[in-house]
């Protein structure tokens, strides 16, 4: 069975450092179980690393855990400038539960191995008194919000004046200001995920069959779509509304008369560097982040909050649950209704709508 004892501890062998070797022994076989399931290997190797910080705060190894420990533990995650959001803390509780199933399943045979070396066996520490509940259904930062209308205004505005601005200069980088301006934009107008955004290629730009006029730039095609439980990327396409059909003509310009100037030959990446590489990740974070602070947002949003107001402009707009949820790929409405959060004057015009019809039915309101 992948992970089990036996495939990786040689029996009748006696190490010199025999818990250490144990210890690594129980980490290898979890990321072999783990690995049978499909999980991504930053997923595993943060568990891993989880693992060993706890098993060193605890100074003692897994047989002789208890659930003191975890509470300890808890506790200095609490405390000082370094402390942890519950969410964070739930996922480490989370991580040594799965750890402690692990080793107390018996089909995997550490409680054996423990007995007859250590003359001690594993239990589970984590139970349901010393961990976190997931009692709301978001735990996610309350600064963590959809973007105003004006704030997406003055954001997108700055990246036009300052591709106009570098080109005005003479100075290099007028293209990859270009790319910026299209790739925040892009993010915003089609409600993409930060992966997603960054795993587009040209052949992912599709035809809006209800919009010929777009051409190719009617829809995207998200093949990087989050997993779920180790299962393989979802996809999904992705149609431009009528809303967000400026994001049509940006897309067509760096395509177009942008990119090639890079000299991309069969590079397959929408977003290049001038070096004709992917444009990363963490460049996306990094450049949100700096712009986030030149054009004075509040310092708490992040890239991803531009998809938390697409999905509540959508909204705002009138379109149907349904479709927002399958253009955002939320398997299940109830996470699409925590990325919304309409603003007050459309409840206002929602109210004033609900007045009159109720009240004035026939369109004869009170003076």
């Amino acid at each position: 069975m992948p992970g089990s004892a036996g495939l990786v501890l040689v029996s009748g062998v006696v190490h010199l450092d025999q818990e250490s070797a144990v210890f690594e022994a129980m980490l290898t076989g979890w990321a072999r179980q783990q690995r049978s399931r499909l999980l991504g290997e930053k997923t595993i190797a943060d568990r891993l690393r989880l693992v060993r910080r706890f098993a060193d705060f605890a100074e003692s190894y897994p047989w002789t855990w208890g659930p003191g420990d975890v509470e300890d533990f808890t506790v200095s995650l609490t405390s000082g400038r370094d402390r942890r959001s519950p969410s964070t803390i739930r996922g480490y509780h989370l991580s040594l539960r799965m750890f402690g199933d692990y080793l107390t399943d018996a089909r995997y045979e550490w409680p054996k191995v423990c007995r007859d070396r250590f003359d001690q066996v594993p239990a589970q520490v984590c139970h349901e008194w010393n961990t976190v509940a997931h009692l709301n259904a978001y735990e996610g930062r309350p600064g963590r919000r959809p973007l105003t209308y004006t704030e997406l205004e003055q954001l997108f505005d700055y990246l036009d004046d300052r591709v106009e601005r570098i080109a005005g200069s003479g100075r290099k980088g007028s293209l990859g200001a270009l790319r910026d301006a299209q790739v925040f934009k892009t993010a915003y107008a089609f409600g993409l995920r930060r992966n997603e955004l960054c795993r587009l290629d040209v052949a992912d730009l599709r035809p809006n069959p209800h919009v010929r006029q777009w051409g190719t730039y009617g829809s995207l095609h998200v093949r990087y779509g989050k997993a779920v439980r180790g299962g393989i990327p979802r996809r999904r396409t992705v149609l431009a509304v009528p809303e967000f059909d400026w994001a049509v003509a940006g897309l067509r310009q760096w395509v177009e008369a942008a990119r090639p100037l890079y000299d991309v030959a069969d590079h397959p990446a929408l977003w290049v560097t001038e070096r004709l590489t992917r444009v990363s990740l963490r460049y996306f974070d990094e450049r949100f982040a700096q712009l986030r602070a030149e054009v004075g947002l509040d310092k708490d949003l992040s890239l991803h909050c531009l998809r938390h107001s697409y999905v509540t402009h959508l909204v705002e707009f009138g379109y149907p649950e349904r479709f927002v949820q399958e253009q955002v790929g939320h398997a299940f409405a109830s996470t699409t209704a925590i990325y919304t959060s309409v603003s007050n004057d459309f409840k206002n015009k929602t109210l004033q709508a609900a007045l009159k019809r109720v009240y004035a039915p026939n369109g004869k309101e009170d003076q």
